[in-house]
């Protein structure tokens, strides 16, 4: 399945460790990475995917795909700003968020608009999203909730 992942363009390292290590589990599963393409927890759960064999998609605020981290393998450009918020969530079939602030908030509410199961890493304390404690965790309960539904 294709996983949303939401979280902050200005993160922590123990965030980012964390955002590494939800990308690797999602890719060791079998999954695809979908993001907003940028910096953060983005690009760290790009890398933490790559690295494990895995797919990401970055929908990109702006008109220029080589704006993309690094690890991004396949680039959208939008040229939306804030407004691609939506197009990241739709994209997936279920969203972790990971820390962050107002843009993984609006994010956050866009999964709820979609029906798509939230797992939160780190990030607010909203009725509806699954607070996890590890990425495992976190990977096991999209999982579950996207079988369910199936």
């Amino acid at each position: 399945m294709r996983v949303s992942v939401v979280g902050g363009s200005d993160v922590d390292t123990a965030t980012r460790d964390v955002a590494r290590r939800l990308g690797r589990r999602l890719a060791e599963r079998g999954h695809t990475v979908v993001c907003g393409g940028l910096g953060g927890v983005m690009t760290a759960v790009c890398d933490g995917a790559v690295e494990a064999g895995g797919h990401t998609i970055g929908i990109l605020p702006g008109e220029r795909v080589d704006e993309a981290n690094e690890f991004v393998q396949t680039a959208i450009a939008t040229g939306l700003g804030h407004a691609r918020n939506p197009l990241v969530v739709m994209n997936g079939d279920a969203v972790v968020a990971v820390a962050g602030s107002g843009g993984t908030l609006s994010e956050i509410g866009f999964a709820f608009v979609f029906d798509r199961p939230v797992a939160g890493l780190r990030t607010h304390a909203v009725e509806g999203v699954h607070a996890c404690e590890t990425p495992r965790e976190a990977v096991d309960y999209v999982e579950r909730q996207v079988t369910r539904r199936e």
